[in-house]
């Protein structure tokens, strides 16, 4: 299945990175690993591809050796940190309305996760509150960390919004059982935990969402969710970079697309997108190069696939080519990268 072009803020991704470095790694060195540079991670609208996000999160178990440090996120950073998101929800009057901002504009953090909310009453009678969760994204191919640093964040920022010490009645995931879940029961208290569950969620006492969100101010609740409604106008109109990169993807069947080819599917004459492209700083070479590389990364994640099934799939007339190619990228033979990760 394609790669999809699905990104994360870069607010995100510093969170992320922040909470690395209070792990003992080296962010200069995982931002490295990943092909994000510093300037990119200084820009407050960059954003990052779902699939480097997902061969973050791998760098960050591997160098720290600890696999539960998605679970740890909303512990290790500051939740409302993140951007224009969390300034809406700490303005929004009360935790119910600032949950619903949440699942109106959470694309502006991250793409490729749906979250939804809904009332349901539980077996014994109360009225609960399911804040859902589901992938869209197929570049997501570690579902757990995507799960557990959102939860994390989630139960995190409610904390904050309301100064109370909010648990959980459940939290449900989608994935299988862990080994270990000691890390899942501290992070979410007493709360009833289940595995491989259908949806990921966590159930809350429909009464906590009343709760008063501190220093809200409808004026600048106001002023914040114009920025967000424009934020997430733009990310919805995606960018020519965007779909270069969407029409790359859909056409590279077992050959290159060329530039001719995506110009047509674009409805561009050649020459008007080589300059629309050059005004936007980049090159059609570079993008069909960082489409590759995504789409290398994430297959050389799938045991199933071999080198010379991916060099294939990538569009290279020669494994040589792609092997060349991936060493350029990364620094590492295709064979050597996919040791290191599975």
């Amino acid at each position: 299945m394609p790669v999809t072009t699905d990104t994360l803020s870069i607010g995100s991704i510093n969170l992320i990175l922040y909470a690395a470095k209070q792990c003992g790694a080296d962010t200069d060195t995982l931002a490295r690993a990943i092909g994000v540079t510093s300037e990119q991670l200084r820009n407050p609208d960059e954003r990052v591809s779902i699939s480097k996000v997902q061969a973050l999160w791998q760098e960050i178990v591997n160098t720290t050796g600890d696999a539960d440090v998605a679970l740890k996120l909303g512990e290790l950073v500051n939740p409302l940190t993140v951007g224009v998101l969390a300034y809406v929800m700490m303005h929004a009057p009360t935790l119910g309305k600032a949950l619903e901002k949440l699942c109106h504009y959470q694309d502006i953090a991250c793409e490729g996760v749906r979250t939804t909310g809904h009332f349901t009453t539980s077996t014994t009678g109360e009225k609960q509150y399911v804040l859902s969760l589901q992938i869209t994204s197929n570049s997501i191919i570690y579902p757990h960390h995507t799960f557990n640093s959102e939860l994390s964040i989630y139960l995190s920022v409610m904390r904050a919004l309301t100064g109370q010490p909010i648990v959980p009645c459940e939290v449900h995931f989608a994935y299988p059982h862990p080994i270990d879940t000691r890390e899942h029961e501290r992070v979410f208290s007493s709360a009833r935990l289940t595995f491989d569950a259908n949806v990921t969620a966590m159930v809350l006492d429909a009464t906590l969402l009343d709760l008063p969100i501190l220093n809200a101010s409808s004026t600048l609740l106001d002023l914040f969710e114009k920025h967000a409604a424009a934020s997430l106008d733009r990310l919805k109109t995606p960018t020519l970079s965007r779909r270069v990169k969407t029409e790359i993807v859909s056409m590279m069947k077992g050959e290159e697309p060329t530039l001719a080819a995506i110009a047509d599917r674009l409805a561009m004459g050649i020459r008007t997108l080589q300059l629309h492209l050059k005004d936007a700083g980049t090159t059609y070479q570079q993008l069909l190069d960082e489409t590759r590389k995504e789409l290398a990364v994430s297959h050389l994640r799938e045991p199933n696939l071999s080198t010379t099934d991916i060099a294939y799939l990538l569009g290279f007339a020669e494994p040589s080519v792609f092997f060349r190619s991936f060493k350029k990228w990364t620094g590492q033979t295709p064979g050597a990268y996919r040791m290191a990760v599975l």
